[in-house]
């Protein structure tokens, strides 16, 4: 079955395949003026796990990621906090990519602040004027989106009743309004501007992502992804500018994740619901168990974050860590059971069917924990043998190479894997010995450290809280 995604473009699930087997993917980054928070990161999960599983599926991937770090939001906070726009990014930069770390969420081939790239956009806005699409009004330069015909196809909005000249200098506006909007902006007291042969001032947020786009990957994208939120404007106006320069299509595939709400409600802060991934981690959850949760409901679903529902997740990620545990210590009988390597086999296919559909990483899950408990349930019996250790670890690495959640964020200050090892051989020693009180002594230890230890007739198992 081939891999075939829900383009927003044409509102249809196609397959998917590029010319040169290499993914040109952008993917809209966060604006730096605060702590991104977890319905920001449901949007990066999403294209993360989208990258892994197309390497997976042989592809190469040429990604880039933007930092907005120049807008109307960051230019008001930095100005309130009485700092310069750099000091006042730098910040929220460095969080992010802190928070996206200890996500597991993999760093794009390219990572570009929008203020490194001030050359490139204002080469846009002059490709964009030579060809007719602007309009200079108080000094400052407007898309004239009437001379773009196919303005609205994106967001599948009939804008034929748009009021001429109406024009708009916010780079966030309503839904439903249609305007032509700036492209750069005319220098104002008390903002950044930089002097360019379009004038002093400063890029429009929405030619950032197209001129950054064109820059490293070129005139036509096969992916292009961000949340729902951003289909319009922001998406329809990066069409209308890149398609306005190259006169080709700009992207090929556009991938949207849903919106993300909080125990059944909007994120806001009148209601004080929103939850940034440190805050998460003050109530002892781990970055995984975000991750897990985030990556556990199909990209194009709305998911309800409940506390009880990231609960569960650590829970279902003990039981994954347990099982690879079971496979890894146990003393199974010699040979191999053929029909649980048949059934290992099964595992994948259903695994990699539902991951070709879209992503459909429900369905994916489904497909790991039937495989668990059958093949628990085999180990209980005796049927499980030695020889099909291998199979179950590999569907095992499959699985996690997409979520990445069996490897337990070792907090500063920790105990190694080796220093680990080197108490319970301690431990182990004192036992011998009959010293009971250091071999109690070694246990507590390494539980206060968040090393639980198991003694069973096949050795001592350990595992990280």
């Amino acid at each position: 079955m081939a891999l075939r995604f829900y383009n927003t473009l044409t509102q249809q699930v196609e397959p998917f395949s590029t010319r040169d087997n290499v993914v040109r993917m952008y993917s809209c980054g966060p604006t730096v003026y605060n702590f991104a928070h977890i319905g920001n990161f449901r949007s990066f999960v999403f294209p993360d796990m989208l990258r892994r599983w197309l390497r997976a599926r042989g592809f190469t991937l040429n990604h880039v990621m933007n930092i907005t770090d120049i807008d109307d939001k960051i230019i008001r906070n930095a100005n309130a906090a009485g700092k310069s726009i750099n000091e006042f990014t730098e910040v929220y930069t460095k969080a992010f990519l802190e928070d996206t770390a200890a996500l597991r969420i993999e760093r794009p081939e390219h990572i570009t602040p929008a203020t490194a790239h001030i050359p490139e956009m204002v080469e846009a806005v002059e490709q964009l004027t030579k060809a007719g699409h602007t309009y200079v009004s108080d000094g400052s330069v407007y898309y004239r989106i009437a001379t773009f015909p196919g303005y609205g196809k994106l967001s599948h909005n009939d804008f034929s009743g748009i009021r001429a000249g109406a024009r708009v200098d916010n780079d966030e506006y309503d839904k439903d309004d249609a305007r032509d909007f700036v492209l750069w902006k005319a220098a104002k007291e008390g903002e950044p501007a930089w002097d360019t042969s379009i004038g002093n001032g400063r890029p429009g947020w929405h030619i950032e992502c197209s001129a950054m786009a064109m820059k490293y990957l070129g005139e036509q994208l096969d992916i292009h992804t961000g949340g729902v939120d951003l289909t319009f404007p922001h998406h329809e106006n990066e069409i209308a500018q890149a398609e306005g320069i190259s006169g080709k299509q700009f992207v090929r595939f556009w991938l949207h994740a849903e919106h993300l709400s909080v125990e059944s409600q909007k994120m806001s802060k009148s209601l004080g619901n929103i939850y940034t991934l440190r805050d998460i981690q003050e109530k002892g959850y781990t970055p995984e168990a975000l991750r897990y949760l985030l990556g556990s409901v199909p990209y194009r679903k709305k998911l309800n974050f409940t506390f009880d529902g990231l609960k569960a997740a650590m829970t279902s990620i003990e039981r994954l860590r347990n099982y690879e545990l079971r496979l890894k210590t146990s003393h199974f009988p010699e040979g191999t059971n053929d029909a649980l390597e048949t059934r290992a086999q099964t595992a994948v296919k259903a695994f990699d069917e539902a991951m070709d559909d879209d992503l459909n990483t429900a369905e994916a899950l489904a497909a790991v924990y039937e495989y668990v408990r059958d093949t628990n349930s085999a180990m209980d019996s005796g049927e499980f043998k030695a020889g099909n250790v291998a199979g179950a670890l590999a569907f095992l690495a499959r699985f996690d190479s997409i979520f990445d959640v069996l490897k337990p964020t070792v907090k500063a200050g920790s105990l190694s894997d080796a220093e680990v090892e080197t108490l319970i051989a301690e431990r182990t020693s004192a036992k011998k010995n009959k010293d009971f009180a250091r071999a109690d002594g070694i246990r507590k230890e390494l539980l206060e450290q968040g090393v639980i230890l198991e003694d069973t007739k096949e050795g001592v198992r350990w595992k990280r809280a």
